[in-house]
């Protein structure tokens, strides 16, 4: 089965110190760390999508692996965001691969007394 929001909602929730909040619209969940957001979750024409935060190089590659599945992170810093597109194309594992790597970058910014208790 396709990864899909209610899952991935549900893996992130798992992660310590994660939460959920709507900043932009009542169904589009956004989930943050320590008031950082790592992965906010949208729609990309009939299918849901979730962007990711990667390292430049990272997600140039992701880009490259999965065209038109892994896409320039939309309304996002297109350098260290990626929208992924949960069309079904990219093997879960991978995706939930860049979802652990989303909340491990935006932890490893914070400042040390903040990743106290979440590495």
């Amino acid at each position: 089965m396709t990864l899909n929001h209610d899952r991935l909602l549900e893996l992130g929730l798992n992660f310590a110190g994660t939460i959920v909040k709507y900043p932009f619209r009542f169904d589009l969940p956004v989930l943050y760390v320590k008031g950082k957001m790592f992965a906010l979750l949208g729609r990309h024409g009939e299918f849901e999508s979730v962007n990711l935060k990667a390292s430049p190089e990272e997600a140039g590659l992701q880009r490259q692996a999965y065209p038109g599945s892994v896409l320039p992170g939309y309304h996002m810093n297109k350098e260290h965001w990626n929208t992924v597109v949960l069309d079904g194309t990219i093997p879960d594992d991978v995706i939930v691969e860049m979802f652990i790597d989303s909340y491990q970058r935006v932890i490893a910014k914070m400042p040390k007394k903040d990743r106290v208790g979440l590495e």
